[in-house]
């Protein structure tokens, strides 16, 4: 049976309603989003300028660079955009290309950043194996698999969300198209698609934050055998990975365990893991990385002198 859309064009409410509100927002998130570009950016380009960055973690940490550009790339211009404008509007078919990229790269960071925890690991837990563990193929595979997860996940999402009638109204109470408030313009009962929704997004995401934490206490554990420097040195390392973890982990599990009935909650949780957290990521990784901030400065050095011949 074919589904039958009445609406065509969606309109966001937008993050807040007050016209003063949305004006101090774009003074605000169009420079976040800027050092969110330009941050990620730097890192990539210095990963892949440098040779002292050929480490496996680095080789993690450029691709989870290039996944965070891509994730606030798909949310934060549109939004940025309809801060300047009375009506935020947004074609049917443009609110499911969002859903899909949305949780194609939001799943593809969560994978990345369990390969990250299990690289960790073998790092530090099995030292004399690492390299037989951790190839430069295996590393290709377990990046490749991260990519394919998000698409296999997201493709789960769209399938749920595409077959469903939207006959009104079409106004979507939050800035961005997500299933949940997508889900109340639907003229049918979505309990079915919600539980769905439910076990692909919450537990998928609340199983992978168990694992990466139970990486962490193992490591923990394996430290107490190790002397004061290279704990010291393990934990510098181990320290930034953690950081991004609960920044990301901690919104999405609230939003997708516990949905709020008025999404005010989601919004404001919303806005932290799409816009900010991806700009904190790289200040979080090169000030505690004595490495990275050794080859930017390389880096920049190396531009100046090329710019005087």
């Amino acid at each position: 049976m074919a589904v039958t859309n009445n609406v065509t064009q969606l309109l966001f409410t937008g993050l807040f309603q007050d016209p003063e509100a949305e004006r101090v927002s774009f003074v605000v998130f169009l420079p976040v989003y800027m050092a969110t570009v330009l941050g990620n950016g730097l890192i990539i380009l210095t990963v892949n300028s440098s040779k002292s960055l050929s480490s496996h973690m680095y080789f993690f940490l450029n691709h989870l660079s290039l996944v965070e550009i891509c994730y606030s790339s798909t949310i934060v211009p549109k939004f940025i955009s309809g801060l300047l404008v009375e009506n935020k509007t947004i074609s049917l078919d443009g609110c499911m290309t969002q859903i899909f990229f949305f949780h194609f790269f939001g799943v593809a960071e969560i994978l990345l950043l369990t390969v990250m925890a299990y690289d960790r690991y073998v790092a530090i837990c099995k030292p004399l194996h690492y390299m037989t563990i951790m190839s430069r193929p295996e590393c290709h595979v377990l990046v490749f698999s991260s990519w394919l997860g998000g698409m296999f996940h997201s493709m789960i999402q769209i399938l749920t969300t595409v077959h469903l009638p939207f006959c009104g109204p079409h106004v979507i109470d939050h800035y961005f198209c997500d299933l949940h408030p997508l889900f109340k313009l639907a003229c049918t009962d979505t309990f079915v698609e919600g539980i769905i929704v439910l076990t692909n997004s919450g537990l998928s995401s609340a199983i992978s934050f168990v694992f990466l934490i139970s990486s962490y206490v193992v490591i923990l554990v394996h430290l107490r055998n190790q002397s004061a420097e290279g704990r010291r040195k393990a934990l510098s390392t181990c320290a930034s990975h953690i950081t991004v973890v609960l920044l990301y982990f901690g919104p999405a599990i609230f939003l997708y365990m516990w949905p709020s009935s008025t999404f005010t909650e989601d919004k404001l949780m919303s806005a932290f893991y799409t816009m900010v957290a991806p700009m904190l990521n790289p200040i979080i990784y090169t000030m505690r990385n004595a490495d990275v901030k050794n080859a930017m400065k390389s880096l920049w050095r190396k531009k100046l002198n090329l710019g005087r011949e």
